[in-house]
């Protein structure tokens, strides 16, 4: 069985992503939540089951492999399954998917930066212009998905994928900070959140008492 250790789930971004991947694989999994930057962290994350990763989370291991970094382990599971589960099908399709995976992988910082995953929180934030910029972008990379590959599916590329479990994040954060979308890409918020991985998360999101100050805006109360 694989064995897939996360982050606190309010907090966790890179975590959902990664647990989103294997409940996605349809493989059989544990999961085991370490608390981030409890008392414990220091030397929890020096244990056998996190060095390979340098502490780093969400970490996959398969027996005596360790994979970790979520699109990594999008990539691993997507070999493990037949190369079915994660991308669509088609150059044009496949091409935008993997770019758009590879461009959250690596940017949107001002949003990512200024409106930390928080899963408790419920606010609406006026955004600065750097992350407005970012929300733009966001905003037509899913129109442009949508538009040309949604087809009758609810997601970027019809049916759940790669591409959603990476943006799953962004979608709470637009949604717990109350952030200006379109009509297009409250639909597809909607259509995540109905996603019964995600409630599933959720939920175990609920039941958390941790609370970590660094992700807790002073202005969230």
């Amino acid at each position: 069985m694989l064995k897939l250790i996360i982050g606190n789930k309010v907090y966790s971004s890179w975590s959902l992503r990664g647990w989103l991947a294997v409940k996605q694989s349809g493989l059989p999994f544990e999961d085991v939540v370490v608390s981030l930057y409890g008392d414990d962290w220091d030397a929890r994350r020096g244990q056998p089951d996190l060095v390979p990763s340098g502490g780093k989370v969400p970490t996959l291991w398969d027996g005596d492999i360790a994979v970790w970094d979520s699109l990594a382990i999008i990539d691993y599971l997507d070999a493990q399954t037949g190369g079915k589960k994660f991308w669509p099908v088609g150059r044009a399709a496949l091409a935008l998917a993997r770019s758009m995976c590879a461009e959250m992988h690596a940017g949107y910082m001002a949003l990512r930066s200024a409106h930390c995953m928080n899963l408790r929180l419920q606010r609406r934030d006026t955004p600065t212009p750097e992350v407005q910029a970012d929300i733009d972008r966001i905003m037509a990379l899913w129109e442009r998905a949508r538009t040309r590959f949604g087809g009758e599916g609810e997601y970027l590329f019809g049916s759940f994928s790669a591409a959603d479990i990476m943006f799953a994040p962004v979608v709470t954060r637009l949604h717990n900070y109350g952030l200006p979308v379109t009509t297009i890409g409250r639909a597809y918020m909607d259509a995540v959140y109905a996603h019964c991985f995600m409630e599933e998360w959720l939920d175990g999101a609920a039941k958390e008492d941790m609370v970590i100050p660094k992700f807790e805006p002073a202005s969230a109360d």
